[in-house]
């Protein structure tokens, strides 16, 4: 049916995102030319964790908990290949467009706001030089680092009790407290990002170095 008289077409729903490095990152199909680690440090770092509701003068931001993640990841699984890690590092980057959305949100949501996180991971995967797509034994060894990482931020900044916290999270086995206590202070976003910064240099350089090996 034609449009009456007067009447204009709708234009379409904007899909894209003008980030700070200049980049218009199109959401529906993001192309890795226009990621850069810049945009995603400093949105990460920006992003609270547990929708805020954290102890400490400063959100508990994604960023930090990416690093947190790394950590245990690095202490759990030393025989990994050098790609996980910095796919560990990565591995809620998307979360810098969509933001961090809880658990019980994210069911509610279903499928729609998976398939834009997705097609965002990929993106991400490729502009750093990491398989698209990674392998079940990867991918479920970073849920449960990623599990892990959610029971000590529960506990220590959430305001869980352990058990409710095992209730809902993975209590942390091979990993202690000890061994992410200097994680687990939240940060002011500056700081954050720039220690996540330098995590994913020293990763990119790792994994440089080991693929310059095989060639």
């Amino acid at each position: 049916m034609g449009l009456g008289v007067g009447q204009k077409a709708e234009k379409p729903a904007r899909a894209w995102q003008r980030m700070l490095s200049g980049r218009r990152l199109d959401l529906l199909d993001p192309s890795p030319l226009d990621i850069e680690i810049e945009d995603i440090a400093h949105g990460l770092a920006r992003v609270a964790r547990w929708n805020g509701q954290t102890v400490g003068d400063h959100a508990y931001s994604v960023a930090q908990h990416s690093l947190l993640v790394a950590r245990i990841g690095q202490k759990l699984f030393s025989e990994a290949k050098p790609h996980w890690y910095l796919a560990l590092l990565l591995h809620d980057a998307p979360e810098y467009v969509v933001g961090d959305m809880i658990s019980p949100f994210k069911a509610v949501m279903g499928g729609d706001y998976k398939s834009v996180e997705n097609r965002l991971q990929t993106a991400i995967h490729l502009r750093f030089s990491l398989p698209p797509e990674l392998s079940k034994t990867e991918l479920r060894a970073i849920k449960s680092c990623d599990r892990m990482a959610a029971y000590f931020e529960a506990t220590h900044l959430a305001g869980f009790s352990s058990d409710e916290a095992d209730r809902f999270f993975s209590r942390p086995r091979g990993v202690t407290g000890d061994d992410v206590s200097d994680l687990l202070n939240p940060l002011p976003a500056q700081k954050a990002q720039s220690v996540f910064l330098a995590a994913f240099e020293d990763l990119t350089r790792h994994l440089t170095m080991h693929l310059a090996t095989r060639s």
